[in-house]
């Protein structure tokens, strides 16, 4: 069941609010430098407050919360943050957390170079063929131009995939591609998966804000026998395509 949280209401924007002073607190003592994509932090700040105020913890919300109750939370050791992994192997190995908004400061100015890039160069090619949209649709990553002419191809009948987005309900209604199919949120994926449990054999792109959580769900999904699944990269921040918002 995907839970509804108002972010309009003053409830939440307090508990947004401590949970920013929380990530700074963490930032200084730990000595770590911020995402330089501010969608991307602002992004997990939300996902924080939202486990705070229905769980009571704020669990990483890069992963699903395990257990019904807080013994079965507690005993399925899911990710608090700043959880072990990241302090202890992430972000020493890789320069930044899964959820990606706690870095070494080498490693976010390096991020910070390779975003101004990224926007420098990105195209748009259009008028994919058929084998050309099912040949991307089994790698393991898309880019936002391939994702675009998927989409147009989609809408021209030549082929057939499912556009899954991973975040949370609140951020699905703030901004999603437009032609996003499902809303499969991290945090309750397994239980929001069962809607298209019968479509296995249809290739699927998953996507969040940075193409970190979605990541983690396009592993879980080819674990459970999806038979391709494409990431986009870099995720709905850098979708250069036309997004929607509101409720469906």
């Amino acid at each position: 069941m995907i839970k509804k949280i108002d972010i309009e209401s003053e409830e939440y924007q307090t508990e947004l609010e401590l949970t920013k002073q929380f990530t700074d607190k963490v930032v200084d003592r730990f000595e770590f430098a911020y995402n330089p994509n501010d969608e991307v932090n602002e992004s997990i700040q939300m996902g924080l407050t939202r486990n705070k105020m229905i769980y009571g913890k704020r669990y990483c919300p890069c992963f699903m919360v395990i257990g019904e109750t807080k013994e079965e939370q507690k005993a399925a050791d899911n990710r608090l943050c700043p959880c072990g992994p990241a302090l202890k192997e992430e972000i020493p190995q890789k320069g930044n957390c899964h959820c990606g908004i706690f870095c070494t400061p080498e490693f976010a100015a390096q991020a910070a170079k390779e975003e101004e890039l990224h926007d420098a160069i990105a195209t748009h090619s259009r008028g994919l063929t058929k084998e050309e949209c099912e040949s991307l649709l089994i790698q393991r990553e898309v880019n936002s131009t391939e994702l675009e002419s998927l989409l147009e191809a989609r809408d021209l009948g030549f082929v057939k995939f499912n556009l899954v987005d991973t975040r949370e309900w609140m951020e699905w209604v703030g901004q999603r591609i437009k032609g996003t199919d499902h809303l499969i949120p991290t945090t309750s994926f397994y239980q929001a998966l069962e809607r298209i449990d019968n479509e296995k054999d249809t290739p699927v792109v998953v996507y969040c804000l940075s193409g970190s959580r979605s990541a983690y769900c396009q592993r879980i999904m080819l674990d459970l026998g999806y038979k391709s699944v494409a990431n986009l990269d870099y995720g709905i921040s850098m979708y250069q395509g036309e997004c929607e918002s509101g409720e469906a």
